[in-house]
């Protein structure tokens, strides 16, 4: 797919912020809308299904961390990315964009070259993801009280299907998918998030830790200094 075909949704209460991603992002080929606040994001989102939101934090009405949230809470937005463009660059910031679901973390300022090959990084990595999917057989991994359905994109513990965002459903059904295997942190970084995307190894235990508090804690073990493993 080359970025003509690519739908980008620019969310940023700044005016010229918003004119100056939206020209360059364009100039690149992008198709690129733009909305200036939270509320509008989500409506605009449902109706065009961008294939990638930019999405800053600080915003009047509904800040980005509670919009991303609410986007995530969208079915017909699964498959869409979410990537925070903000000037707040704290850990706690960070932590709490990928808390609410999103994709990647970018500080500004950012040039507008190294912002291209960023989000060309995330949508690459997309097609990999749904073409996997899509060349599958629907494929459910049973555990105990625990159900994964890899192309129903759904997991229910007993009995009480739960809402995961998406990096935290690939989390465990990677881990699932091969129970007793310790993976590293390397293998899980490379995995959900991609050698072009850099995060922190504090990103991997805070999705493990919302994983655990959505389906327990006996499913997922931490191996101290390593990574994380399935319990077979």
């Amino acid at each position: 797919m080359d970025n003509k075909s690519y739908r980008i949704l620019l969310v940023d209460d700044e005016p010229d912020i918003l004119e100056f991603l939206s020209y360059n992002l364009t100039k690149e080929g992008f198709n690129v809308r733009t909305c200036s606040n939270g509320k509008d994001a989500i409506i605009l989102a449902s109706q065009t299904l961008p294939h990638l939101i930019l999405l800053d934090v600080m915003m009047p009405e509904m800040d980005g961390i509670e919009t991303c949230e609410e986007l995530r809470k969208i079915s017909s937005l699964k498959d869409c990315i979410i990537a925070f463009l903000t000037a707040r660059g704290e850990d706690y910031s960070q932590i709490a964009g990928f808390d609410a679901g999103a994709d990647d973390y970018i500080t500004k300022p950012v040039r507008p070259k190294v912002l291209v090959s960023r989000l060309n990084a995330l949508l690459k990595r997309a097609d990999k993801n749904i073409i996997q999917e899509k060349n599958q057989t629907s494929h459910t991994i049973s555990g105990s009280d625990l159900i994964i359905d890899k192309n129903g994109y759904s997991v229910t513990s007993e009995g009480k299907e739960i809402l995961l965002p998406r990096k935290e459903f690939e989390l465990l059904l990677l881990l699932s998918s091969k129970p007793g295997k310790v993976f590293t942190r390397e293998e899980i970084l490379y995995s959900i998030w991609g050698k072009d995307i850099i995060v922190g190894d504090r990103t991997i235990d805070v999705h493990i830790k919302k994983i655990r508090e959505k389906i327990g804690d006996k499913y997922i073990v931490t191996i101290k200094g390593v990574g994380y493993r399935f319990k077979d």
